[in-house]
């Protein structure tokens, strides 16, 4: 079992980056450009890992310790959910869902930390941004969590998975609480409609300027934790919440070679509905993501109306 668990945390750590390279590739054949091959996020981790790291003299320790704090909690959360597999691994009683979105807030807050600590006006601006959007954000990670849980019956995920797997899927209960969770997606991994993650502007981006006095070894970790980020909220939507289906039911290699497959498909197809909301919409005013986390909060609260009154 503890092989199927690195198979696991395998596949996260090597599918995040051709997840990226599918999704770039088809926002810029949706925009009319060639747009870049779908193997460009590995060959920009090499580049990056051959590069030299440098820090701003006055940084302190936090900025030293962030990329690799960044880059392990996915990891550990991958741990925890179901990637492949119906039924829990050894270490999946480690943490709950609670836990697991409090590894990647404290993930996310250690970046923010040494964003600032960087001392660069630009990623000052992104700490600010970030922490204004994490204030409406949290409510709704509480919200999308406990309603989820609630659902589920559970807090454990392959629990919730086994609870969605065996229920009517078409619930409203269920249905409000996954489109609570792929709105809650787009804020997390800065797919909002008013940030641009592909924009050459430092002032008009959220999400990448945290990132902007990295280099090197620094850039990839932080570069490779974003995309797991992703792929790991990706996997709880499509293997716990929307789609609990198509996991090995044992470790059968067989069974285990088809939940990859299955799980790899059911991303590219979330990764490209995430690429036409971003493409369908123009980008708002900064101050208008308070409308959009107020929805997408409201949408949680219905979910858990609906829990309370079926």
């Amino acid at each position: 079992m503890f092989v199927a668990q690195i198979i696991q945390v395998l596949f996260v750590i090597l599918f995040a980056p051709l997840l990226k390279g599918i999704m770039d590739r088809f926002k810029a054949r949706g925009m009319r450009r060639m747009g870049p091959p779908v193997l460009q996020p590995y060959r920009n981790l090499y580049k990056w890992f051959h590069k030299e790291t440098v820090w701003n003299a006055e940084t302190t320790a936090i900025r030293s310790i962030a990329p690799a704090v960044y880059f392990s909690a996915p990891l550990i959360v991958a741990l925890l959910i179901p990637v492949l597999t119906t039924f829990p691994l050894p270490l999946a009683f480690m943490a709950d869902m609670l836990g697991g979105g409090m590894i990647l807030g404290g993930a996310g807050l250690v970046l923010l930390l040494a964003s600032a600590d960087a001392g660069s006006p630009y990623s000052s601006i992104a700490v600010s941004r970030v922490r204004f959007i994490g204030t409406l954000a949290e409510p709704l990670t509480l919200a999308a969590l406990f309603t989820a849980a609630a659902v589920g019956g559970a807090t454990i995920p392959y629990v919730v998975n086994q609870a969605f797997g065996g229920a009517a899927l078409l619930t409203p209960s269920h249905a409000l609480v996954t489109v609570a969770w792929i709105l809650l997606l787009l804020a997390e991994a800065g797919r909002l409609p008013v940030d641009n993650p592909d924009s050459s502007q430092e002032l008009s981006l959220i999400d990448p300027n945290r990132t902007f006095e990295a280099s090197g070894t620094d850039l990839a970790l932080f570069e490779w934790g974003g995309w797991m980020k992703f792929t790991i909220l990706g996997i709880i939507l499509v293997n716990v919440l929307a789609t609990p289906w198509g996991l090995a039911g044992s470790l059968a290699p067989a069974m285990i070679a088809a939940a990859i497959l299955a799980t790899a498909a059911k991303l590219v197809v979330l990764g490209l509905l995430v690429v036409l909301v971003e493409l369908s919409f123009a980008k708002l005013r900064l101050l208008r993501i308070a409308e959009y986390l107020t929805v997408s909060v409201a949408v949680a609260a219905l979910a858990a109306l609906a829990i309370a009154i079926t």
